[in-house]
């Protein structure tokens, strides 16, 4: 279907403060996040999923999996959008994509269930 290239973009499992997202575990993450890589390669899609681990590094961690690889697409997934208390790591995000992949749709899911839909708005 698609030769577009994909990056995934959410916190890595072993670090949410899953106090914040009742009924959710690193285990329940991972399968989700995983999923939603796999649901997009089985529609065409050359996916990477990248994990964040923190505040401090993920500016540096995403434009080094950015640089120089011809993302069609980067989406920033809504764990990493919607805690307030890492607003700035979704800027830091944002603008990475943005100079680290200036060519590259940025879009943003709901939840994993709605990925497939938020990269097929813009690719």
């Amino acid at each position: 279907m698609s030769d577009k290239k994909v990056a995934l973009f959410g916190w890595h499992p072993d670090v949410v403060n899953y106090d914040k997202w009742p009924g959710m575990s690193a285990e329940k993450l991972r399968a989700a996040l995983e999923g939603d890589r796999d649901n997009l390669v089985s529609l065409g899609y050359d996916v990477v999923l990248h994990y964040i681990r923190d505040d401090e590094t993920a500016f540096e961690t995403a434009t080094k999996a950015l640089e120089g690889q011809g993302y069609d697409c980067v989406l920033i997934g809504a764990g990493v959008r919607r805690d307030e208390d890492h607003f700035l790591v979704f800027e830091r995000l944002v603008n990475a994509a943005h100079m680290a992949a200036p060519d590259a749709a940025i879009c943003f899911n709901t939840n994993p269930s709605d990925t497939a839909e938020a990269i097929k708005r813009w690719i």
